[in-house]
């Protein structure tokens, strides 16, 4: 860490991930991005299913999230979140997923690819893949069936999943051990801090921890560990759930996570006692702000999500400024490329994998 200026790795996936990168980039410019790999709908599950590409909506979101404030980075931010209309081939495509595709393709590397497109945004900090390879998500959901409402039944896809009508028991992942990308795990292991959510909590915020190499980076890391919850339950994934049941179905999927600081807006919590109680299970202290914008109850603040943050870090000694935002020079270089069959990466650390604002949900989720 560099004073006043702490290594932070988010994890998530969606606009949950991306409302947290915004308050985060006020903090520190060292800031990764490590992202979900799980999407099968949309623009993303199309080019999947077409091209066996990774799926790249949640990589764009987080690219963009990160984007310069000059008016070159904001002009590519701006076209990489565009989607096309109209009813052909190209209908509900974002420019930014066909763009990394065919960057992934040339460069040979989904994490080269994101690095240039970095680079075109004028992105400070990072944004990686969980994997470099693409992940399904699959769940066990009681209460599909109203005439066997205690029956389990499969559900697969993140797509699938996240809008079930059931009552989601436990996920897993398959393939069931999917190689980490060795860059997002270097970052996890020199991380400051790591902060988990807000975002869908089994297919946005749990794939992270299913990871078995992830998994150990987060829980064996050094770094402090935040985890800031969902303003609302999303209906379907987490219909009903509790702040604390939240917490509860964290610790029933990774037994041993321990976690430092829980943040949660005191409107969405009701009874604090049972959250803190549930936190404390985690061997986390529960801190409460309000982090929502104002009337809009689903969606977090990033100017009040940042001054949660803040306060966190400063009581765990770990004191931040924000950064000025990253001029305009107009002769930004790309990175170097290393194409090869594994996942090459330009920074020099190697996958070990072979093989927009306006969205307004409750879950502050979306997958493209």
């Amino acid at each position: 860490m560099t004073a006043n200026a702490p290594a932070i790795v988010a994890f998530g996936g969606g606009h949950g991930l991306a409302a947290s990168l915004a308050a985060l980039r006020r903090i520190t410019r060292h800031l990764t991005a490590v992202v979900t790999v799980g999407d099968d709908g949309g623009s993303s599950g199309r080019l999947r299913a077409e091209l066996g590409a990774l799926p790249m909506g949640d990589l764009r979101m987080a690219l963009a999230a990160l984007a310069g404030a000059d008016e070159w980075s904001q002009t590519w931010a701006d076209l990489f979140q565009h989607r096309f209309g109209g009813g052909g081939a190209l209908a509900g495509h974002a420019v930014g997923n066909l763009v990394l595709t065919a960057l992934a393709e040339r460069a040979g590397s989904p994490v080269a690819a994101l690095d240039l497109a970095a680079s075109l945004l004028g992105v400070d900090g990072r944004v990686l893949p969980l994997s470099c390879a693409g992940i399904d998500i699959v769940a066990d959901v009681t209460g599909l069936d109203p005439n066997r409402a205690g029956e389990s039944a499969e559900v697969r896809g993140q797509a699938a999943v996240a809008t079930t009508p059931g009552r989601v028991a436990g996920v897993r992942l398959a393939p069931a051990e999917p190689a980490a990308c060795g860059a997002a795990l270097a970052a996890a292991a020199a991380a400051d801090w790591i902060v988990l959510g807000p975002g869908s909590l089994y297919t946005s915020v749990l794939p992270h921890l299913l990871v078995p190499d992830m998994r150990a980076a987060i829980t064996g890391a050094d770094a402090h560990r935040v985890m800031v919850l969902n303003l609302v339950a999303q209906p379907g994934e987490t219909a009903g759930y509790t702040p604390e049941a939240h917490l509860h179905a964290l610790a029933t999927h990774v037994p041993g996570l321990r976690l430092d600081v829980v943040i949660a807006d005191p409107a969405a919590v009701g009874d604090p006692d049972p959250l803190a109680r549930a936190a404390a299970d985690l061997g986390a202290r529960l801190h409460l702000a309000p982090v929502r914008v104002p009337g809009e109850p689903a969606l977090h603040d990033p100017e009040r999500l940042a001054a949660a943050f803040r306060a966190v870090f400063a009581q765990d000694g770990a004191v931040a400024v924000p950064s000025a935002a990253r001029p305009m020079d107009g002769q930004r270089a790309w990175p170097g490329r290393q194409p090869g069959a594994a996942c090459a990466d330009p920074s020099g650390v190697g996958c070990s994998s072979t093989g927009g604002s306006g969205h307004r949900i409750p879950s502050g989720e979306c997958k493209e």
